[in-house]
């Protein structure tokens, strides 16, 4: 697994680790299945050079007629990337690479959707004439044309798109291709009162490393996907009271798919930082006492590293994701 600064400059570098264990989990832990117990949903926000969007026209019954980015369901023994570019051509005629993933909205295991920046690199846009049940057709939108749409929910989504295109806030992120079995969060946990010092959280259990921590599955674990880890850990270390916890967003993520049933689960490299929850007890300068033997506070003393940190943080560098509810 490699040091832990080591572990941790992979992950600033959008890398991936192998998942190798769990540091905290719900009582019961299952395998995810897509379809079954999960569903991953993958849109794309494509422009011209006009700066207008690639729209698709719903063919189907309830949303007839209708327009919507192009987006669907992952489909079994696929990448993430894989569903994108297949929904993109279904549904436009268009041939496409990812840029970089924009954003990753959830609302539990039971449903997680990735949003694409993407680029045309092929095809042909769908007319009439091709009409199936995948979509009517296909057109670029200016975004200000009255057009009948399936979901407002979209506009958001095109919003950031245009917003990342002419400044992007991270670096370009896309899905690194390693197994994983179940939904889970690697944490990066960082403590920074000031710029002067940058504390990280680390476990123990063999070789220090970043902790791990399983989201519950559907149908008894109901919560949001990030959140539900995330509090469960911390409360496994800290007291909840004395501390702020902000999930800030994802500095990567992994998943395979290639082995249904058991390579379909997804690691989310996740930034997130905590505070003291008033100015006496951070006057120390320490970050808050961990009362589980498990895990331990480690100060960054690299100055390179702290300073990748410490600009992500400053900038909220990363992949934003938002819990629906």
């Amino acid at each position: 697994m490699g040091s832990a600064e080591d572990q941790v400059d992979k992950i600033l570098n959008g890398e991936a680790i192998q998942v190798s264990g769990f540091d905290s989990s719900p009582e019961t832990v299952r395998s995810v299945a897509i379809r079954k117990n999960v569903c991953y949903i993958v849109s794309a926000v494509i422009f011209n050079d006009k700066n207008e969007v690639l729209m698709m026209q719903e063919a189907k019954r309830d949303c007839y007629k209708t327009w919507y980015l192009p987006a669907g369901r992952m489909e079994e023994n696929e990448t993430i990337v894989e569903g994108m570019r297949r929904e993109v051509k279904e549904e436009t005629g268009l041939e496409c690479d990812p840029v970089t993933l924009l954003l990753v909205e959830e609302s539990g295991p039971g449903w997680i959707r990735f949003t694409f920046l993407a680029e045309v690199t092929g095809g042909s846009i769908k007319t009439t004439a091709e009409a199936d049940s995948e979509s009517l057709q296909a057109q670029w939108w200016d975004r200000v044309s009255p057009l009948p749409l399936r979901a407002k929910d979209i506009l958001h989504l095109i919003e950031v798109g245009v917003k990342y295109k002419e400044s992007p806030w991270f670096p370009h992120t896309l899905p690194v291709e390693l197994p994983c079995s179940v939904i889970c969060q690697r944490a990066m946990v960082t403590y920074a009162e000031s710029t002067n010092d940058l504390w990280l959280m680390l476990a123990a259990g063999g070789r220090e490393h970043l902790p791990v921590t399983v989201s519950g599955t559907p149908p008894s674990e109901r919560s949001h996907t990030v959140e539900e880890a995330i509090y469960r850990l911390v409360k496994e270390c800290m007291q909840l009271s004395q501390v702020k916890i902000k999930t800030l967003g994802i500095l990567g993520l992994q998943h395979h798919g290639k082995d249904p049933g058991n390579t379909d689960g997804i690691c989310f490299n996740t930034l997130l930082s905590i505070e003291h929850n008033s100015t006496s007890d951070a006057s120390d300068g320490l970050p808050p006492v961990l009362n589980n033997d498990k895990f331990h506070w480690w100060k960054v003393d690299n100055d390179s590293l702290k300073d990748k940190i410490l600009q992500r943080l400053a900038s909220l560098s990363v992949v934003p994701i938002h819990a629906l509810f």
